[in-house]
């Protein structure tokens, strides 16, 4: 009897259904009786074909047999506890694996693999990083090691511009948030003598001068640091020094250009994409699931925000894409448009509009000139 590691053919309780295929298969059928291999729910297929039961301890004699008469044998069904024995422990090494991966996972989620941080305009996301590291809290430090009240005390002791700061662990992140200190706004003594000039080019419109005495007027044509307004008062002979105040109103002008192609290639996805999933271990990627990417152009967008994280192929394809002249002046123009007014403060008063356009081989040209009237008076530093 051959051996196996399974035991495959030691319990005769077992059955397997065999197809046999000979041409001669009353002789393959008189040596099984021979040899005392008992058959059941016999079930003729064809000519030269047939299907029977026997048990499993029959089987290494059938397949003898089988060679004798140069008949072919072939396994069509399995029913027994055997088999569900075989299938529990070829599954064990699974089931050991996905336990394995479930302790990973746990384990590696106690710790702080990523550290993201918000800041304003004046501190540098890696000035708080290095401090960080400097207090021992670097990617792959042990949760229970942190205490997130003390990071952020340490934080605010150690860099004067923070005035407040939250730390706090998102999954497998630390986050830090921070509110830097503002400096005191500079006081600007309003009755020392100083003079007003433009703050921009512009045509005078309209003056109003509250202190001071006035050197240009309607019509006049002024550069940015223009003088405006004399910080003086008085006759000749008798001037003094004043803190010279007013509006000067004026028309100024804001344009912008842009090109834009009338006709181009565009990416558009197809619908077919490619997920992968990965954890990030000191900067290395391990894979659960790495399928191949088959495309030839796609765009790839990585998701980073959980610990297992995910990377996603998109295929693209090259689109040709056309433009109506006239559509793409409107959108265009208004784009610019937007973007010019998007500048102005409140006390900035629009007077016009012009929009120029023309079209050089495949580019459309398109100027946009804005006309406003606004206070162009500042005090001179």
């Amino acid at each position: 009897m051959m051996g196996n590691k399974y035991n495959f053919f030691s319990n005769k309780d077992s059955v397997l259904r065999v197809l046999i295929q000979s041409n001669e298969l009353e002789r393959f059928i008189n040596l099984l009786w021979k040899n005392n291999v008992v058959l059941m729910n016999i079930k003729k297929e064809t000519i030269n074909s047939m299907s029977f039961d026997i048990n499993y301890g029959d089987y290494n004699i059938t397949r003898k047999l089988a060679y004798k008469t140069r008949s072919k044998i072939k396994i069509i069904k399995r029913t027994g506890i055997v088999f569900l024995k075989i299938k529990l422990k070829r599954r064990i090494a699974m089931v050991l694996g996905i336990l394995v991966f479930i302790g990973l996972i746990t384990y590696l989620s106690n710790f702080i693999w990523g550290i993201d941080i918000s800041t304003e305009k004046n501190v540098s996301p890696y000035e708080i990083r290095e401090e960080l590291k400097n207090i021992g809290v670097v990617p792959g430090t042990y949760k229970r090691n942190l205490n997130v009240y003390v990071i952020e005390e340490e934080l605010k002791k150690n860099n004067d511009n923070i005035m407040w700061v939250r730390v706090r662990m998102e999954g497998s992140k630390l986050k830090v948030t921070l509110v830097e200190r503002q400096a005191l706004p500079e006081v600007v003594n309003d009755k020392a003598p100083c003079n007003i000039v433009a703050k921009k080019d512009g045509i005078i419109t309209r003056v109003y001068t509250k202190a001071g005495t006035t050197v240009v007027k309607s019509g006049d044509v002024v550069k940015k640091g223009q003088l405006l307004v004399v910080g003086e008062q008085g006759k000749e002979g008798a001037k003094f020094n004043v803190h010279a105040s007013g509006d000067v109103i004026a028309k100024t002008y804001y344009d912008e250009a842009r090109e834009v192609p009338l006709s181009y290639l565009k990416k558009t996805r197809t619908g077919n994409s490619i997920k992968n999933y990965f954890i990030d271990l000191f900067g290395k990627k391990f894979y659960f699931k790495n399928s191949l990417n088959k495309f030839v152009k796609y765009d790839k967008i990585e998701e980073d925000d959980n610990f297992i994280k995910k990377e996603t192929y998109y295929e693209v394809k090259d689109q040709n894409v056309k433009l109506d002249a006239k559509s793409a002046t409107e959108k265009t123009a208004s784009s610019i448009y937007k973007n010019i007014i998007l500048k102005f403060n409140r006390s900035v008063n629009i007077v016009n509009k012009i929009v120029e356009s023309s079209v050089e081989g495949n580019m459309l040209k398109v100027r946009v000139l804005v006309t406003t009237e606004e206070n162009i008076a500042e005090v001179e530093k």
